[in-house]
């Protein structure tokens, strides 16, 4: 408890110094001016003594967002007359093809409802809207425009960069050597972004300065309860997204939407999906081909990292035409999509497989068949090493959520031509 009045006695001096002078009336919910978090407890008309956090004073109006921008100087929106919960009324669902993790509720001016994982509920308000009262407990709510987003999940990144949203994003929990995203890694070097610290270590000092109005995570946050609580705590509301727990490629790559209605580009992803949806059509719609493809790394110690039959990358390896192998593994109980086998039970039963792909996500990409066998002298044995059918991933894979489409036309091109232009390959590349 010392250590969080600590934190806020120093976000307020920091603040305070930099409003120099301009007036700002805490404690009173003053509409957009900052986005802020607001865990609602019955506000008005429940007879609750919750209060909205105040924005913080002296913070600047953040620009308009979302859409087509205008040209010139344009007036904030006045706000609306509030309203009360109880008497909003769904006015559609957003439509989902895939994702099983997220849902979204439009209300009536523009209000939407994102429910994660059944239980997390983010109501997000409109740029001129006020927040209704009388919110369930437990609705975080998200103030558009976002302008400020410290982004923790990397998977993200790249959904956002597809929304022409990078700018968005001032804070990173991933530094500049760590981002495979083009677009991320140059914001940071330029100063345009800040690396603003990892999910368990964040640079609460930073993140204020930089008016964050949003914190996006990963599960992993979930290992560090104290870092989301005082995100909280300081007015920042705190999104945990779940598209890594998606089954289904195209379901990760459906979080697109998620993301768009945040800053209402809803619009614009719907057309971006679908953009991917007609390129995969042909693909998805053709017979199997029968034949078999392992995917996995060899981790330092000598076992061998497989993916689960059901994980996302074997159901990729399926809709592209293949088979995953190795299909019938022993699967231990756990919530984790991959599993470690030694080195002699992968052998036996994935020896006969048609194609390896080299996961180089964990320690690298590989530069020659060679080193792929240096990892173990059974490799040279397996059939698709015999018969010249050998790929390695890209590094950038993992990071580029919506590459997941272009990464199944990869591998049908991998299954289906004979002898295919590793030039016309985005995402693996031949070991020879």
């Amino acid at each position: 408890m010392k250590r969080k009045i600590f934190t806020i006695i120093i976000a307020a001096a920091l603040f305070a110094a930099a409003a120099s002078g301009c007036s700002g009336q805490a404690g009173k919910n003053a509409g957009p001016e900052r986005p802020v978090s607001e865990r609602e407890s019955g506000l008005a008309g429940t007879g609750s003594d919750a209060s909205a956090i105040a924005p913080i004073p002296g913070a600047a109006a953040p620009p308009s967002s979302g859409g087509a921008a205008a040209s010139g100087k344009v007036a904030s929106p006045v706000p609306s007359t509030p309203q009360n919960w109880s008497d909003m009324r769904i006015d559609h669902s957003m439509e989902l093809l895939y994702a099983d993790q997220f849902s979204v509720d439009y209300y009536d001016n523009g209000f939407a409802m994102i429910t994660i994982a059944d239980d997390n509920r983010y109501l997000v308000v409109p740029e001129g809207e006020t927040v209704p009262g009388g919110l369930p407990d437990g609705v975080t709510v998200i103030r558009r425009p976002l302008n400020n987003i410290y982004l923790v999940a990397t998977s993200a990144m790249d959904l956002f960069c597809s929304l022409d949203a990078v700018d968005r994003i001032t804070l990173s929990g991933t530094d500049a050597s760590g981002w495979y995203i083009r677009e991320a890694r140059q914001a940071i070097e330029s100063g345009a972004m800040s690396y603003a610290g990892k999910y368990n270590a964040p640079d609460y000092e930073l993140i204020l300065s930089k008016s964050c109005d949003l914190a996006v995570e990963s599960t992993m946050i979930y290992h560090s309860p104290e870092v989301k609580e005082q995100l909280e705590t300081l007015g920042i509301p705190v999104l945990v997204e779940r598209s890594s727990y998606e089954s289904h490629p195209l379901g990760r790559m459906e979080w697109l939407k998620l993301y768009a209605v945040l800053l209402g580009r809803e619009e614009m992803a719907g057309e971006l999906f679908d953009r991917q949806m007609s390129a995969l059509n042909a693909v998805m719609g053709q017979e199997p081909t029968g034949k078999t493809v392992a995917f996995f790394y060899v981790s330092s110690n000598g076992y061998v990292n497989v993916r689960k039959p059901g994980d996302y990358v074997a159901k990729m390896i399926e809709l592209a035409g293949g088979t995953y192998a190795p299909q019938n593994s022993a699967e231990p109980e756990n919530a984790l999509s991959t599993m470690n086998m030694q080195m002699e039970a992968f052998y036996a039963a994935a020896r006969d497989a048609d194609y390896i792909i080299y996961n180089s996500t964990i320690d690298g990409e590989l530069k020659s068949l060679d080193a792929l066998l240096a990892k173990s002298s059974l490799l040279a044995d397996f059939k698709a090493v015999k018969e010249g059918h050998v790929w390695c991933t890209e590094k950038n894979l993992f990071q580029e959520s919506m590459g997941l489409g272009t990464m199944i036309l990869d591998i049908h091109r991998m299954l289906t031509e004979e002898d295919p232009d590793p030039s016309e390959m985005t995402y693996i590349y031949p070991l020879r």
